[in-house]
């Protein structure tokens, strides 16, 4: 019995004579060259590998070979280089296994082996001639192989053993398995010797590591020991019984396939050799390669674990405590006042406990007797042992600790600890990600405590569940403590295994599948205990590995479901309500079906609670809250706090509307205010929460506007912002007011919960919901912040000042979006400002607007347009009632257009559009409507001569053409001329002259093709004599 566990750093020195068995030098002629063959020394490889270190050639003198490196010359590669620390005369100490069988016990076992060996074969021709004993890891296997050994080679019956030992050079693999069985052969069986030279000497190769695996063990071991069979130089021992070879440890041989060779070789030599006095013993795990092969007629099987060990455990248990009461005189003082220790009820209590492993057992009884750093003596150890839960602390710590260094250790102890069920090897290394041999190698060293199945494909378990109490309780484990975050993991994989197993490869591999199908049947288990239970504590190692876990688990599941056209939108929401909705809920709430919300979260159910559809939808762990707004951890699943707006708007719609009381507009009402607030900055939140949330939609608007209010063009940019017809992005808007964009940006940036921007200079700047519109335009509402109509009037002088600078040679233009928007909604921003503001108002408006002395000439020119337009074009607003005074100012804005241009020419000899200003396809000027009667005192008129006189002064000072060559060039021209009724009463202008009539009707009727200048030419002359007024 004992561990397979290999030492560290342990060599020693060890001859294998290749000579006749008395040691001398033996003779050895390969290809024409005679070899001396002294000895070998040291040909175990450092720990169990079988290395050369020197050896005798010829003459005696020793060459080195050098330090772990094998004979590469050619003529040594014909020399024998057995692996001396596999056979059973090896020194367990320091090249295990160090197992052997207990007095007493395994008598059956090893006696239905005996019964097999000794069987004549003359007399038991059907007699398999392989045996094979499996078992899970520290069943005694090795035991027994030793024993057998052991037995065998005192009768002169074993031809060899080899000892397989996982991790440990050429003694876990066939490279020199064949040459070793050989070696031992001629040991046991000197007239083999001459039949071994002869094949190497036929043919050198056979020695040297290209030949194969098979042609070695027919050349060097098969073919000998028939020759001397045949020829009957073993025939006294064979009246005995036949030969043994015990091959321990198979399956901790990592050449697979030269292990399935070994064996199907084997089995086609004794198809043709029935009769070869030869038996195999061979024991090993039940792993595929090998069961595959061995598991066939010809080859006896023998389930060690089928044999009932409770009673060897018993007489293992007794003997054991027995011989350390007669050495320790404390406990054998104990027993003389107190009577057997232990008590014949305690062993069978140790006994139930063990539950049939020699291993467990042994490291039972060593934890009991042996000295420890605990201070207490076996008498005190063993009660606490026989509760064995926290008793055997002590004893689990110091065995995990012999694979805490290895690779996975933490992983693949927390899932054998955590998993629903047992998984095999095989099912925890699929289900982890990791290679087989991975999870063999730390289980191995373990065995005293983790039951190792005889087969990778059988369920691994702990010896007794005191181990699992252990493990997942911190106070007793320590830093081998299993955190339930190990659920996320678990969870995870068991989602990955899901969705690699196919029904393609679950074909091509059906040992795997246990992985997936555990998966399917626990991935959301693993996850809702893992919700069950508490988080590691922030900061420590544990909780970091734990986020790690957590957010490859919530990455992988959302990853399944981000196509689905309701997935941001859900996700989101649930991220960032306040309190749960059920999907009914959320489906009133986003305006989305209920039935998609459904699908989606179904197929996010292991980390999104939900029962029904009026049941509330919640998270499994507040973590996934965490995960998705944290964006260094979510990554493309990041949900921003600007999404507070999306949800305040969603409310804001649910509160308004003539809806019947839901728990969503319940949720809208109570929460509406806060969405909005939770979108803001965090320095903005900061600030608002000093006081209470405002009550009303118009006092959170309020509240927000009033914490910008103090930025440069605050009024400017939100009134923009609210009447612009369609939306320009900073930039369009900075070049429409004529300010840097850069205090647009600041502006927005401000106001984000009410104002939307992707946070670029080219992003449209958009209200997030046309309340805000609302609230701006209604001054009982917006107090401070109401954006009167008479703005629309500055809107549309900022336009067409754009449209007149890009007509203008020399003059930069804005971008051609804001130049774009300046052509087509000038004339709409006039509209809509004569429309809503009343007439008192109108002219008050010209006054105010902004006279910078770049903006000088548009500002004059564009105001005497729009009050020309105002008073005499047929649109639909309202005209004008007391006429004169905004005849007066309209013809005053015009001398001051002249006054203040050094070259009018150049707007003059345009048409109103080409100008930008509003044109006359918008309106026809002058139709019979479009005249006024009103009395004016002398005063009046003569102001009114006075500007018409300053008109006429800057045409004749600064344009080429005079007023009356104007008139006389136009009437030169062929034009229709039509007379509109009203036109035709000569009442309506008494002392004009016929032509001027004639040509202001021209005007009227074909307004698209005359000059500015021309219009403007007849204009005056129309207002000019003064007995056109009636003056009172």
């Amino acid at each position: 019995m004992g561990d397979r566990r290999a030492p560290s750093g342990s060599q020693e020195n060890l001859s294998s004579h290749g000579g006749d068995p008395d040691g001398r030098d033996s003779a050895l002629r390969v290809g024409g060259n005679t070899y001396n063959i002294g000895h070998i020394e040291n040909a175990n490889f450092g720990t169990n590998h079988g290395e050369f270190v020197s050896c005798t050639i010829g003459s005696g003198s020793r060459q080195p070979v050098g330090e772990r490196q094998y004979v590469a010359a050619s003529e040594l590669d014909t020399i024998l280089s057995p692996i001396t620390d596999a056979s059973y005369t090896r020194d367990r100490k320091i090249s295990p296994p160090d197992s052997d069988c207990f007095p007493g016990t395994r008598e059956g076992v090893i006696q239905g082996i005996t019964d097999w060996a000794d069987s004549p074969i003359l007399f038991n021709p059907d007699t398999p001639r392989v045996f094979w004993t499996h078992g899970y890891v520290g069943c005694g296997k090795s035991s027994i192989s030793q024993a057998v050994s052991q037995k065998y080679g005192r009768k002169g019956r074993l031809l060899g053993s080899f000892f397989f030992y996982r991790n440990s050079g050429d003694r876990s693999r066939m490279v020199r398995f064949a040459v070793t069985l050989a070696s031992q052969m001629m040991a046991a069986i000197p007239a083999t010797k001459s039949f071994y030279k002869a094949a190497v000497e036929a043919d050198p190769t056979l020695l040297t590591r290209g030949t194969s695996l098979t042609t070695q063990l027919e050349r060097l071991v098969y073919k000998p020991f028939n020759a001397a069979v045949k020829r009957g130089l073993i025939l006294k021992t064979l009246l005995r019984g036949p030969f043994l070879v015990v091959v321990d440890g198979l399956d901790e041989c990592g050449d697979k396939v030269e292990v399935k060779e070994f064996i199907e070789h084997l089995l086609d030599f004794f198809k043709r050799h029935p009769s070869t006095p030869l038996r195999f013993f061979i024991t090993s795990r039940v792993e595929q390669h090998i069961k595959g092969c061995l598991n066939t007629a010809g080859v006896q099987l023998d389930d060690l674990v089928a044999h009932g060990s409770e009673d060897d455990i018993l007489t293992f248990l007794e003997a054991s405590f027995g011989h350390r009461v007669e050495i320790d005189p404390v406990l054998a003082e104990y027993v003389k006042s107190n009577g057997q220790w232990p008590t014949r009820t305690d062993l069978r209590t140790l006994v139930r406990h063990i539950g049939g492993s020699f291993i467990f057992a042994s490291a039972l009884f060593k934890y009991i007797v042996e000295p420890s750093d605990d201070g207490l003596n076996p008498i005190t150890r063993l009660p606490l042992t026989l509760n064995m839960n926290p008793g055997l602390d002590g004893l689990y710590a110091f065995t995990l600790a012999r694979s805490e260094r290895l690779p996975h250790f933490s992983d693949v102890i927390s899932t054998i600890a955590l998993v629903f069920e047992p998984l095999s090897i095989t099912a925890i290394a699929e289900l982890l990600g990791i290679q087989t041999f991975e999870v063999l190698d730390i289980l191995v060293n373990l065995q005293a405590i983790i039951h190792i199945p005889g087969n990778d494909d059988l369920p691994v378990t702990f010896c007794h569940t005191s181990l699992r109490d252990f493990l997942t309780t911190e106070s007793r484990s320590g830093h081998f403590f299993v955190d339930p975050s190990h659920h996320v993991y678990l969870s995870y994989r068991c989602s990955i295994v899901t969705n690699e197993q196919t029904p393609e490869n679950a074909e091509q591999t059906p040992e795997n599948a246990a992985a997936a199908l555990y998966g399917i049947d626990n991935y959301k288990r693993h996850f809702v205990q893992f919700s069950g239970s508490s988080s590691s504590s922030r900061g420590s190692e544990t909780y970091t590995r734990f986020l790690r876990m957590v957010d490859a688990l919530y990455s992988h599941t959302l990853t399944k479901s981000q196509d689905d056209p309701c997935f941001s939108d859900t996700l989101s929401t649930l991220a960032l309500l306040y309190e749960p909705l059920s999907v009914e809920g959320l489906a009133e709430l986003l305006g989305i079906r209920g039935s998609r919300i459904s699908q989606l979260l179904a197929d996010l159910h292991v980390i999104i609670g939900i029962q029904s559809n009026t049941s509330l939808v919640t998270f499994r762990h507040p973590s996934l809250r965490d995960f998705l707004t944290t964006e260094s951890r979510s990554g493309c699943f990041f949900v921003p706090p600007s999404y507070h707006r999306h949800l305040f708007y969603r409310c804001l719609d649910l509160r308004d509307g003539e809806r019947a009381e839901t728990p969503a507009r319940a949720y809208s009402i109570v929460h509406l205010a806060k969405h909005l607030l939770d979108c803001l900055p965090s320095t903005g939140r900061e600030s608002l929460t000093v006081s209470p949330l405002p009550p009303t939609l118009d006092a959170v608007y309020a509240h927000i506007l009033a914490k910008a209010s103090h930025l440069p063009h605050f009024l400017d940019i939100i009134s923009t912002i609210a009447l612009l017809t369609t939306p320009l992005s900073s930039a369009g808007i900075a070049g429409l007011l004529s300010i840097k964009c850069s205090e647009i940006v600041q502006v927005v940036i401000n106001l984000q919960p009410i104002i939307r921007s992707e946070g670029t200079n080219y992003s449209l700047v958009t209200t997030c919901h046309q309340s805000l519109c609302d609230f701006l335009t209604n001054q009982n509402r917006s107090g401070p912040f109401f954006t009167p109509p008479s703005y629309h009037l500055k809107i549309s002088y900022c336009c067409s000042g754009i449209v007149f600078r890009e007509r203008q040679p020399n003059i930069e233009a804005p971008s051609l979006p804001v130049t774009t928007y300046s052509r087509q909604h000038c004339v709409e921003h006039l509209n809509k400002f004569l429309e809503g503001t009343l007439e008192e108002r109108i002219l008050e408006a010209f006054e105010q607007l902004p006279h910078l002395p770049e903006q000088t000439l548009p500002v004059h020119l564009q105001s005497f347009t729009y009050i020309l337009y105002w008073l005499f074009a047929d649109y639909n607003y309202t005209r004008p009632k007391e006429a004169f005074h905004a005849v007066t100012r309209c013809i005053e804005f015009l001398a001051l257009a002249l006054e203040c241009d050094p070259q009018p020419d150049r707007w003059l000899c345009g048409a109103f559009s080409e100008l930008g200003l509003p044109g006359p396809r918008q309106a026809t000027l002058f139709t019979p409507r479009a005249y006024y009667y009103f009395e004016i005192q002398q005063e009046q008129a003569t102001a009114l001569q006075h500007i018409v006189e300053r008109v006429e002064t800057a045409i004749r000072a600064k344009v080429l053409l005079c007023f009356l060559g104007l008139q006389e060039l136009y009437l030169t021209q062929r034009l229709p001329i039509q007379y509109p009724s009203i036109l035709s009463q000569s009442q309506l202008y008494p002392n004009t002259e016929a032509c001027v009539l004639r040509y202001l009707v021209c005007v009227a009727t074909r307004p698209s093709q005359v000059p500015m200048s021309t219009f403007l030419s007849q204009f005056i002359g129309n207002w000019t004599p003064i007995s056109v007024y009636r003056v009172r």
